[in-house]
């Protein structure tokens, strides 16, 4: 079913919400993905913000020659640094040193995907304090929109909105430029309902809306258990269900489309920008987005 209910003869009110909405999109690469792109420009346009993540295991010098490479073919190149798999003070400022060599300026800071730190860090709010990112424009935090049991094991969010609250004032009480950059979720409605509560809370970081690009079935499933997406699993393992879908790939029009009227009726919601998991390929990505009206490049929201 149709999300939009607007005549066929006129197709442009349709593709305006969606096309405004996917305006300065983001997508993340990890060094071994990159490697398989020959030019980036052919994919991106010019200033598209691309993260860099960093698995545990992953060399720091792959990191900074694919930094370097995609942020010398025209990009905003945003780096992971997850704190648990950072040992100490001087590991932190020696990668930060590292990148800045190279042009980089922003990073997003998170508590990482390993169940222990290997040394002095275990959050994104002790990299936030430490200190270390002196020089950088822009630092963004994760954001969880479906709970995450690493932190609240219990099943709740209360943690998890205790951080999002302190992340919020941090940003208010210096000059960092800050986002919650989110895990990818597959229904707009619980989306729409956590950033609506964010503002209650008092979180007043824009959030750049994890969304996860088309691939198969299979793999967005094995992926939304992997990184532990919850209640929107739903949406897929329906659709697993359905003999007509099953071998068709997914693609994020429905949960974008819902989104995306959500905010052009209310302008002043929360999500700031799209942020893709390109988990079917960043070819295929690219694509999609051209296809469906997305011009990159960072809007002025973001760089005031």
């Amino acid at each position: 079913m149709a999300l939009f209910n607007f005549r066929r003869q006129d197709p442009a009110p349709t593709a305006q919400p969606l096309e405004a909405f996917l305006k300065g999109y983001s997508i993340e690469v990890m060094p071994r993905t990159a490697e398989k792109v020959e030019n980036f420009r052919d994919l991106l346009p010019t200033g598209t913000r691309v993260y860099i993540a960093h698995i545990d295991g992953t060399p720091i010098e792959d990191m900074v020659a694919t930094a370097r490479r995609i942020g010398a073919e025209g990009y905003d190149v945003m780096p992971h640094f997850p704190a648990r798999i950072i040992k100490d003070r001087a590991t932190l400022t020696d990668w930060v040193a590292r990148y800045k060599d190279v042009g980089v300026r922003q990073g997003l800071l998170l508590a990482g995907g390993v169940a222990q730190p290997v040394g002095d860090y275990a959050t994104s709010m002790q990299l936030l304090e430490s200190g270390a990112f002196t020089g950088f424009d822009r630092l963004h935090v994760a954001g969880h929109p479906e709970g995450n049991k690493d932190i609240d094991p219990d099943g709740s969010d209360r943690m998890v909105m205790e951080a999002a609250r302190w992340k919020s004032a941090f940003s208010e009480r210096t000059d960092a430029r800050m986002a919650m950059a989110t895990q990818f979720c597959f229904e707009a409605d619980p989306v729409i309902a956590w950033v609506s509560r964010l503002a209650a809370e008092g979180v007043k970081l824009p959030v750049h809306i994890g969304i996860a690009g088309p691939a198969k079935l299979q793999t967005l499933i094995k992926f939304a258990i992997a990184c532990g997406v919850g209640p929107s699993l739903r949406v897929l393992q329906k659709r697993a269900m359905d003999v007509t879908k099953l071998l068709l790939p997914y693609e994020p029009t429905e949960i974008l489309s819902g989104l995306a009227a959500h905010k052009a009726a209310n302008p002043g919601f929360g999500i700031e920008q799209v942020h893709f998991f390109p988990l079917g390929g960043i070819k295929t990505n690219a694509a999609w987005v051209t296809e469906n009206g997305g011009a990159s490049g960072v809007p002025a929201s973001a760089n005031a």
